[in-house]
């Protein structure tokens, strides 16, 4: 995040002392939200039910802020139990809710589990929050609902047919979160993430994001399967603009409450070129991979191009990303590299 990003976050979380509750706490997104919080300040509650988070994410997350483990509370469980959901948005200001089964092959591999997780889940917990007069509920939504809209960039008022059934779980989501705000008044903003990578995100297992897993196999000396020509295109977005984009949120005016924000760069990067940044950045610390990337079949489910308007997130929240796909790949590689050191 640049400075000014920084700053501003920074001074938002100085003028409010709250409880937020953080679902998918261990996750990748969700620890680096704890970690923003307790840095500046706030109590929080994190859940996780530890399906796809690790517990080392919340030890560095918690260990990042020193004196901060006595504002912090981990609660093991599962959005999925409605008593449990009921029970812990007692007492609590904000909740940002990043519990979910992520992964577009995951969900053509497990449409169920995916349902269970992503729609049972978020009602059970928005639920919950208006019931408990929760003030305000930030909810992670998805670029995957533009599904096949061939429009360029991505905008918020306009959307295609889900490709895929985590794709439909998002977008239910979001209607659920409008039936809600007309039906009862009670407002849920929805942050579509365009391909958040950075930190603490996983590069292991057969649903890892491309960024940690493409960086993984060269770390390792490799083949990189890109799947089709490689000139799929995505809007690649570093962890501390998705951040930046929670705080904003939760903090914004009333009148910017309930609406849905795309959050990414607005910037278009094909996967060949993805592919020659992430061996650049690992020649620039003396690691030089020289193998060439292996093609295979398009993949199914996936959208063909994405790149966002942020305009509405920059106008409405004040959201100004600190980090393009250079910057964050900057950013992000000590941290793969550690990982990589560690693991060897």
């Amino acid at each position: 995040m640049t400075d000014q990003g920084e700053d501003k976050v920074a001074n938002m979380l100085g003028a409010t002392s709250s409880t937020w509750l953080v679902t998918g706490a261990a996750g990748f997104i969700g620890s680096n939200l704890v970690e923003t919080l307790l840095r500046h300040g706030q109590r929080v509650v994190g859940l996780d039910n530890f399906s796809t988070g690790y517990q080392r994410n919340l030890d560095a997350a918690v260990a990042a802020v020193p004196g901060a483990a006595d504002r912090f509370t981990m609660v093991t469980g599962d959005v999925r139990d409605r008593d449990l959901s009921d029970t812990i948005v007692a007492g609590v200001d904000v909740v940002l809710h990043q519990a979910a089964l992520g992964s577009v092959p995951r969900s053509m591999a497990e449409p169920l589990a995916s349902h269970d997780s992503n729609v049972t889940g978020f009602l059970n917990l928005l639920d919950a929050a208006r019931r408990a007069g929760v003030g305000r509920f930030i909810y992670a939504a998805s670029s995957s609902t533009y599904g096949d809209d061939p429009n360029l960039p991505k905008r918020e008022d306009r959307i295609g047919r889900a490709l895929s059934p985590y794709a439909a779980t998002k977008l239910i989501d979001e209607i659920y979160a409008g039936v809600y705000a007309q039906s009862y008044g009670y407002r849920a903003t929805g942050l579509r993430y365009f391909n958040v990578f950075g930190p603490r995100q996983d590069p292991d297992g057969a649903y890892a994001a491309v960024i940690p897993k493409w960086t993984a196999a060269m770390l390792a000396d490799d083949v990189v399967q890109i799947n089709g020509d490689g000139e799929t295109s995505r809007d690649f977005c570093y962890i501390a603009n998705a951040v930046q984009a929670n705080i904003l949120a939760a903090l914004a005016p009333d009148d910017a409450q309930g609406e849905i924000y795309n959050v990414a760069v607005g910037e278009r990067t094909s996967l060949n070129q993805l592919f020659g940044l992430l061996r650049d950045g690992l020649g620039e610390h003396q690691l030089h991979y020289a193998r060439d990337p292996a093609y295979a079949d398009f993949r199914s489910g996936d959208a063909r191009h994405s790149q966002a308007d942020i305009s509405k997130a920059r106008d409405r929240l004040g959201y100004r990303p600190g980090f393009d796909l250079a910057a964050g790949l900057r950013a992000a590689l000590p941290y793969y590299l550690g990982r990589s050191s560690d693991d060897g």
